[in-house]
Order: structure tokens, then sequence, then C-alpha cells
């Protein structure tokens, strides 16, 4: 049996983030082909450190939380330290081969594997070809490893050499778990609208609550998490007052509810009519439209990026420039056709059956050849 590092700086357990999900349910299904998982991340050490045991905390970088991007050029400023420190550990637990989450945030950009190990760069995001730490993971490693079958068309089409890439879909940590019929029935007909996000202006959240129709009835739940990086100081204090805001108008109908852990997504998904996704980026996975289709909610988004492609019938895709306000147009059509719905509801868990643990560990160590 083989040992796989994982390197992420931000890396906690139940921190919301998509990379950080994404490699939870890689450790998972390492795991249950019995491979020794081993995950690197950045100081100081978390409480919540002791639910993965697998998680080495490198001396050598520590960082504020949240951390900007400038705070991890600060602390990788002077490189060699971390080179030094993540190759010694790598040697000391005789790791086989190791994935960079991300070009600077995963250290892809610096590659400090021993003689002898392969390496894989996680691809989440296509950054602009001008940005020399790009270049250099791409060039560095033996295979790129994009999240999902969107992020490899978008990097071929913006001209990179593919030839070493291997798509490894992002995965659910629980399996597909419908909830039954009449129960599905009873959520179209009068339950809630429910959200889990994690804190960022291009989730499009204030905007979405701030475009609900005049005549909304159904109350509207939005989990909103905090993660430990921002774009801009008080990036989600900001959303958060925005969102707040939005509330305040509609007391009656929105309510604001605190982070969940990952397992526990899916269960609140489960009991609602729909969920939004209401991002004005492209989402390159989207971890919790999955989480719903997984479940049977439906899933209501704008007409690009990945959730589109997945979701499928399950889903209903509006035009961006059409607004928020397509967005719930959408919505209240499908929840007023008990016959579409069912034809969405019963469609999703399918969707999203390949996305499991043990299926995405099984492609990462063959395209390591491991």
């Amino acid at each position: 049996m083989s040992t796989i590092a994982f390197c992420l700086l931000t890396y906690r357990p139940d921190h919301p983030s998509g990379i950080e999900r994404s490699i939870a349910a890689l450790v998972e299904g390492v795991r249950r082909l019995g491979h020794t998982p081993l995950i690197l991340a950045a100081g100081p050490a978390s409480p919540s450190d002791v639910a993965e045991p697998g998680m080495v905390r490198l001396d050598s970088v520590r960082l504020p939380r949240p951390a900007l991007n400038d705070d991890v050029l600060r602390a990788l400023a002077d490189p060699q330290p971390v080179i030094e420190e993540v190759r010694g550990i790598l040697a000391r637990h005789q790791v086989d081969a190791v994935c960079w989450a991300d070009t600077l945030w995963g250290l892809g950009y610096l590659n400090p594997v021993p003689d002898g190990v392969r390496s894989a760069l996680m691809v989440h995001k296509i950054r602009r070809s001008s940005e020399d730490r790009w270049q250099q993971a791409l060039a560095a490693v033996d295979v790129v490893c994009p999240a999902s079958d969107y992020l490899a068309a978008e990097g071929a089409q913006a001209g990179l050499d593919t030839s070493r890439w291997v798509t490894v879909p992002n995965a659910l940590l629980t399996d597909p778990a419908p909830v039954p019929a009449d129960q599905r029935e009873a959520l179209r007909a009068a339950g809630p609208i429910r959200i889990a996000s994690r804190v960022e202006p291009a989730k499009g959240l204030a905007e979405l609550l701030k475009a609900m129709p005049a005549d909304w009835g159904r109350p509207i739940e939005l989990v909103l998490a905090e993660a430990d990086f921002e774009f801009f100081p008080g990036m989600q204090r900001d959303v958060i007052a925005a969102c707040k805001e939005q509330q305040a108008a509609r007391p009656e109908l929105i309510r604001i509810l605190p982070a969940l852990g990952w397992r526990e997504v899916p269960q609140f998904l489960a009991g609602a009519a729909a969920t939004v996704i209401s991002s004005t980026e492209p989402e390159t996975f989207c971890h919790t439209a999955a989480e719903a289709l997984s479940v049977g909610t439906p899933v209501i988004t704008f007409d690009f990026g990945n959730v589109p492609g997945m979701a499928g019938p399950a889903g209903r895709a509006v035009p961006l420039e059409h607004g928020a306000d397509a967005l719930w147009k959408a919505l209240r059509a499908l929840l007023t056709s008990p016959d579409d719905y069912r034809a969405a509801s019963q469609s999703a868990p399918d969707r999203v059956a390949a996305f499991n643990p043990a299926a995405a560990a099984r492609t990462l160590l063959a395209a390591l050849q491991i």
C-alpha cells in the first residue's frame, strides 16, 4: 500500500471551501482503497485538527485567519524553509506521491518533492497564462488534475497543453439518499428554499435576496459559512452585512443560519423544496449543488459554469444577463408544476452518483501511476 500526501495551507476539517472538501473526499477514498493519506497545512493548529489524524501542520508557514493572498506571499518570500520542511516530512513518511491542491496556497509552484516522488497539481480554476507561478506549477508536476470535465474543457479552450491532464472529479462525502416521493411532494408544495454557501461577493447572495418578489411567501433559509481566507480585508464581513440588511427587510421569510459541518449539508438540503446557486462567476464544480442533487433537491442557477451540465434535467438555468429576477421566476415555475418538479427530483441523484470518494481516489492513483 502507498502513502499519498495532499497539501493546502488553509486546510482544516469542515472548512467551508470547495478545495478542502475535495481533498477530504480524496482522503476518504484513499483510505477506503487501503492506502495512507497525509495532509500538509499551515500553522497554527486548530481545535478541529483532531478530526483528521493524517494532518501535519507546517512550522515554516503560519497564517492568520482569515488570510489574504499577500499573507501567503509574505510567508513564502523566502521559500527555502518551507521547501526543506516539506521535503523532510514527505521523506520521513515515505510518501509515494503528493497532490498540490493549488498553485500558491497548495505550494504547487514550488513542487518540493524528494527524488522519486510523483506529483500532481489539482486544478480548481484556470489561471491567466501570464501568471509565472501558474506556469511553473503546470511544468513542474507529473500530472495535472482538473476537478471537473468543465475545467478540463476550459483549459483546452485557453490554449493550454492538456496532454498530461486527467480529470479527477470532486466527490461527495455522503452517498446519494433521495427523499421519499411523498415527502418530496410535500416539500414542493410548501417547503423552504435552502442555500448553503461560503461568504463571498461572487456568490450573489445579497443580490438574490434583494430580488425576492414582493409576493413571495416561502421561507428562505441561508447558511453563511466564513472561510479562513479572503480576497480583500473585510470581504466576509461586508457580505454578511449585506445579507443581514436584506433579512431586516423581510424578517418573516429570511433566516440566516450558522455554518454546518461537511456531512450535515446534504441533510440540510434534503429538507428544501429547491436550492439556488446564484454565483455570478462560473462555478467550476459546486459541492452544494451536487449535495442537493444527491438528495433529490432541484437546483436553480445561471447558465454558465459546471452546474447546468451537472444538474441537467434536475435543474433549471437562466441567462446571467437576466439577473437574479430570472432565478426567482424559474424557481416559481418549477415549484408550481408538480410534473416538472417530480421529473427533476427523480433524475437528480443519478446526476451525481459517480462522484464518490473511492472512484475519485482510484482515478487519482491511476493518474499518478500508483
